[in-house]
């Protein structure tokens, strides 16, 4: 169950924060301004390739480097294509985990490695890997950890992460906001050198100012009522969320979404992209989870008896409406089944920033409803 009294009681939210989840998000931008600082001092800004990488392959722990290489995908287009090394191994552990470089990889192709961590003996084994092929290796991770030493002695480029003091009180989640931005801001200022993707730095200023506003707008000291990020949360509790995304750059911010929710809240969700959505999801909106379909649940003890789990979509959207847009079609086939629905559209803006402010108010949403949710 959701404790709404504490979604507006700013205290409340910072005693039981215990990750630091609110803070990351709320110095989002902070963190890609002190990542690009990190990034020029390590030479990002004087590099000069001689040409765009044949292939970019991301390597990382977790949901960080899966976000990351979501997102570079998404905005390197077919330019460059983007592939993530997904790890092999028995456990999570940053001991237990593998990666191996694609035999096909060679001196044309650039190697991504990202973590929070840098302790993971896999990943120098595999800066080492990409060494031997003649591939260049770039790694974004915490400063004086072994992945730093290791891409040192593989004449990689090495950028340390943009860390805040609160990061080492508790393990960093994956999905945290304040690990996305710090891991990925540098990747983008090399790969925008590189010609792989446009994100030079007066672009990602507007990004750092982009998530400060949201921050401003979604903040523990905003009440409820004019809040979307708290507004969302409550409206996702005791809710199964049916995340549907329409627009190239909402996709990645959908599917961090429900990766985030799925991490620091513990809420289960399902995520797709309109118009295809619309067939996916249409039996499960038809089904046992539609709002309509336990008529006597309006009987239900609301003191001793649980709600019942009902779905409710979330249209991400990242252009206005107009124009070729299968949004109407999905109000009508969620409000056929008496699926409540929420909508968010950012404010205009380049691809990056408006990328930027879903995933900003989403995270936010999901840090509410995690520290909000009780057993």
């Amino acid at each position: 169950m959701l404790d709404e009294s504490l979604l507006d009681s700013p205290e409340g939210l910072a005693e039981a924060d215990h990750r630091g989840l609110l803070r990351g998000a709320a110095e989002a931008g902070a963190r890609v301004r002190t990542a690009v600082r990190h990034a020029a001092e390590a030479g990002v800004n004087d590099l000069k390739p001689d040409g765009r990488p044949r292939a970019v392959l991301i390597a990382g722990p977790g949901a960080a480097a899966t976000h990351a290489a979501d997102l570079i995908g998404t905005l390197a287009g077919a330019g460059s294509p983007v592939t993530r090394l997904a790890p092999t191994g028995v456990a999570p552990a940053a001991g237990a985990l593998r990666w191996e470089v694609p035999g096909w990889v060679g001196s044309v192709d650039l190697l991504l490695i990202t973590t929070p961590d840098g302790t993971e003996p896999g990943l120098s084994l595999l800066a080492e890997q990409a060494y031997r092929r003649g591939c260049t290796v770039v790694a974004v991770a915490p400063a004086r950890t072994p992945l730093a030493e290791a891409v040192a002695g593989v004449h990689g480029l090495f950028v340390p992460m943009a860390t805040a003091p609160y990061d080492q009180d508790e393990p960093l989640a994956a999905s945290a906001p304040g690990v996305l931005w710090a891991l990925l801001t540098p990747l983008l200022a090399l790969l925008d050198r590189a010609g792989v993707l446009d994100a030079p730095p007066d672009v990602l200023d507007k990004v750092a100012d982009r998530l400060d506003r949201v921050a401003e707008r979604c903040g523990p000291a905003i009440a409820t009522y004019s809040n979307a990020a708290k507004t969302l949360a409550a409206e996702l509790a005791d809710a199964l969320p049916v995340v549907w995304t329409e627009g190239t750059s909402a996709g990645p911010a959908g599917r961090r979404f429900a990766a985030a929710l799925a991490e620091l809240s513990g809420t289960p969700a399902v995520v797709a992209e309109l118009p295809e959505a619309l067939a996916a999801h249409g039996a499960l909106l038809a089904g046992p989870l539609a709002a309509s379909a336990d008529p006597d649940d309006f009987f239900r003890d609301r003191v001793e008896e649980p709600p019942a789990l009902h779905a409710r979509v979330v249209l991400l959207r990242d252009r206005p409406i107009g124009g070729l847009t299968a949004a109407p079609g999905a109000r009508d086939l969620a409000l056929s089944h008496d699926t409540p629905i929420s909508e968010l559209e950012p404010e205009e803006g380049g691809e990056l920033e408006t990328l930027a402010e879903l995933i900003a108010i989403t995270d936010f949403a999901a840090v509410y409803l995690a520290l909000a949710s009780r057993a």
